[in-house]
Order: structure tokens, then sequence, then C-alpha cells
């Protein structure tokens, strides 16, 4: 498998607006988090789009996964930071749900996209 021309996937489009609506919803949290929340948030989703482009450059298939598995964590590690935001009522519920769902979306899209291209390069499937 050869390098990908990342502004191209899917992915990575997905990812980049993930970021867009991040920024949106961010300018609504409480002063009190820009350097806890708002800081780390907008870090976790920045990786997303960023990790796809790098593994997207490389040439070889396991380093390439290593790249999109970052993604997938720090799609994680976002979703977690937007459900503590929840809990706390911080921000515009209906922005929240929405991004929440585009990042199921990506997990989705991430984990079938790395699932594929560990099968068609016949190595081992962990996710």
């Amino acid at each position: 498998m050869g390098r990908h021309n990342f502004k191209k996937m899917k992915i990575w489009s997905l990812g980049m607006d993930i970021v867009d609506m991040i920024y949106l919803y961010l300018q609504e949290l409480p002063s009190v988090e820009k350097f806890n929340l708002r800081s780390q948030m907008s870090r976790s989703a920045v990786s997303i789009p960023s990790n796809i482009a790098e593994g997207a450059g490389r040439s070889g298939v396991k380093d390439q996964l290593r790249f999109f598995e970052f993604s997938l964590s720090s799609s994680y590690e976002l979703e977690t930071q937007l459900l503590i935001c929840q809990r706390r009522n911080y921000g515009n519920p209906s922005l929240l749900k929405e991004i929440l769902e585009k990042i199921d979306e990506e997990q989705k899209m991430l984990i079938g996209f790395t699932n594929k291209l560990k099968r068609e390069n016949n190595l081992k499937s962990n996710i």
C-alpha cells in the first residue's frame, strides 16, 4: 500500500469538520476552562486529522496504521472530554450532540479503514 492523498480521504475531511465544530463549541465554554478543557479539547480535535495526514504520508502500512490508530485514540479522548462537558452542562447541548454523533461516525470510519488496510496486507487486527 502506498501513500494516500490525505485531502481526498473521507476520514480526514470528517476530522476537519470535527475541528471546525469543536472551535465553535469551545467559544461557549466558561473562561475558567480556558487552560483546562478548552486547551485539551482543541489539541485532541486537531490531532484527529493531523495524525490521519501524517499516516497517509507514510510509505509502510504498519507506520500508516500506527498514525491512524493515534487518530482513533484522539477521537476517544475528545469524546470523553465532551462527555465531561455534558455532565457539567457546558456549552450548546444541540451542538454537543451533533459533535458526538460526528465523532462516532469518525470512529466507525477509522476502525473500518484500519481493518481494511490490515486485511489487504494480511496483518493481525486488534481493533
